[in-house]
């Protein structure tokens, strides 16, 4: 699916047609729309990059309790064998 901009709104925003994805894309991670992951490749960033980038919008990386026990169980995983 294509979402079509109408050129005012991008006037409006006096943001690029770049900046106001890259706008879309960070409201859609801050509010748990989309993963880290997810957001990092629709802005053809490296992981990293993004960090940095939230990271200097005050954005908080979502990790919650359920993703610490999928990493301790796929490390432990990798530990056996």
């Amino acid at each position: 699916m294509s979402l079509v901009i109408p050129d005012e709104i991008i006037a409006a925003s006096h943001l690029s047609e770049i900046e106001l994805l890259r706008e879309i894309i960070l409201m859609l991670f801050r509010d748990k729309r989309i993963t880290i992951g997810k957001a990092s490749s629709l802005l053809e960033m490296h992981l990293i990059e993004f960090q940095q980038l939230i990271s200097s919008r005050d954005i908080c990386i979502h990790y919650e309790v359920e993703d610490l026990d999928a990493d301790v169980q796929t490390l432990s995983g990798l530990a056996q064998q």
